[in-house]
């Protein structure tokens, strides 16, 4: 399985879902994959966490949430209905670059009867987007060369009031088995199966996303690593 990578050196390949022209069903299907799976990893209990306890801090305020690079919407789509289930005030919207992302995600937002705002956005370009409390992505970062990384976390931190935070996943070989596995497991898309474990040879590990992190001016980043091999990263402006 690991024929050719035993180096474990960083090995950013295309991705099929970052390919314009991909057949709506066959996005639509690896989306459906992708929720699966993320769900399987309670990636978003875990942002969750972190946005109670900042809405906690200040109850009698509205929190407002952006997540960057959405896709179908059901990261954002699920923290809203936490908030909603914990009765926060939490307003969360999402954004992509890719308009049948966005399509699609307005779609789920419509079926899960959500409130989440979704809309078309350059998550490397912030300029013209407003500010918001909390911004955040996932599954995101390793679909990036280093400087995008960077500028990428840069107008994160032009776009977040109070919390930047980024979840992805860890390059090792645990976490590429992991992958090759769990996408033929729990996903029927051949674009999932695919792509699943490039995106692992994409990633970065913990020591590197810290380092270009510091290269972004995210100082103090506090980096958590999660079950199954990811990282979540939180930085706090001061």
């Amino acid at each position: 399985m690991f024929s050719g990578w035993t180096s474990m050196q960083r090995d950013r390949q295309p991705e099929v879902m970052d390919q314009p022209g991909l057949d709506p069903a066959e996005h639509d299907r690896a989306l459906q994959g992708l929720r699966r799976i993320n769900g399987i990893s309670r990636c978003v209990p875990g942002l969750f966490r972190h946005v109670e306890a900042l809405a906690g801090e200040s109850p009698a305020t509205q929190l407002s949430v952006l997540e960057l690079a959405c896709g179908g919407g059901d990261t954002a789509i699920e923290l809203a209905a936490l908030a909603r289930g914990r009765d926060l005030d939490v307003l969360v919207q999402a954004c992509d670059l890719n308009p049948e992302a966005v399509r699609l995600a307005r779609r789920n937002v419509a079926r899960s009867d959500s409130n989440v705002g979704v809309f078309v956005a350059d998550a490397l370009d912030p300029s013209e987007s407003k500010q918001f409390d909390v911004v955040y992505c996932t599954l995101f970062v390793h679909h990036l060369d280093p400087p995008d990384v960077v500028r990428l976390l840069k107008g994160m931190t032009a776009r977040a009031r109070r919390l930047v935070i980024v979840d992805d996943l860890i390059r090792s070989r645990l976490g590429y088995s992991l992958a090759w596995m769990g996408t033929r497991l729990l996903s029927r898309s051949w674009v999932v199966h695919h792509d699943g474990p490039l995106s692992v040879k994409g990633a970065f590990t913990p020591s590197e996303i810290l380092d270009l992190a510091s290269q972004a001016g995210l100082h103090d980043c506090v980096l958590e690593r999660t079950w199954p091999e990811r990282y979540r990263l939180c930085w706090r402006p001061h």
